[in-house]
């Protein structure tokens, strides 16, 4: 019987993992588009509604292609519930290094690169042209947009954000640089001091968002 690989969302985002997902599916597999309604062809793709999707007679792999942390973790519980598997999407130009614990359901897009002794969560996405280096911790659901560079011995707690362009300085294996639970780096913010769960920082130093 044929697995079916479906990628929640069709918008942005979604369609740039699609190539991915296809280019790592075998021979006979459906590859299609999850949204909340079916709806016409994508890129050549078709959507199919979350209830057919849980109904497929078969394996059922899935990626959540969405950027929104909290949202990523719903469908992650969701999916688990009604017995769907997660899949680890990884481009070809992707390097994962030495010692590296991944959780499933990573996304990780073209030319980005997670180097040593690195630990993950689940349902982790590292964006374009961005990187982890070694001695990170990286909770649950965390989303890296472009071109983030996130330097050594940094933390980061489950669903922070961080924008694209941001940079993080590196930390010390005494005392890393952090970042709590549900903060939101903004673009283009250079990350010097710790930054607390559920703060916005945004500039050059980074500082909070008033």
């Amino acid at each position: 019987m044929k697995r079916l690989l479906g990628v929640f969302g069709s918008s942005g985002f979604a369609r740039e993992v699609m190539p991915l997902v296809r280019a790592q599916a075998s021979s006979g597999d459906l590859v299609v588009f999850v949204d909340r309604e079916a709806g016409p062809a994508v890129n050549g793709h078709e959507v199919i509604d979350e209830a057919a999707f849980f109904a497929w007679e078969g394996e059922r792999l899935y990626t959540v292609a969405i950027a929104d942390g909290t949202t990523r973790r719903k469908l992650d519980d969701l999916a688990h519930e009604k017995g769907a598997l997660p899949m680890e999407v990884r481009a070809q130009s992707a390097e994962v290094l030495d010692a590296v614990d991944l959780g499933p359901g990573a996304v990780l897009c073209g030319h980005t690169s997670i180097t040593s002794n690195v630990r993950i969560g689940k349902g982790f996405h590292l964006n374009l042209n961005s990187y982890v280096a070694h001695n990170c911790i990286i909770g649950d659901y965390v989303t890296f947009a472009p071109f983030v560079a996130c330097n050594g011995n940094t933390v980061i707690g489950d669903g922070a954000y961080i924008g694209t362009g941001a940079v993080m300085r590196q930390g010390r294996p005494d005392k890393p640089l952090t970042i709590g639970a549900g903060a939101l780096i903004g673009m283009g913010a250079v990350v010097t001091k710790d930054v607390a769960p559920g703060m916005t920082v945004v500039g050059n130093p980074a500082r909070p968002l008033k």
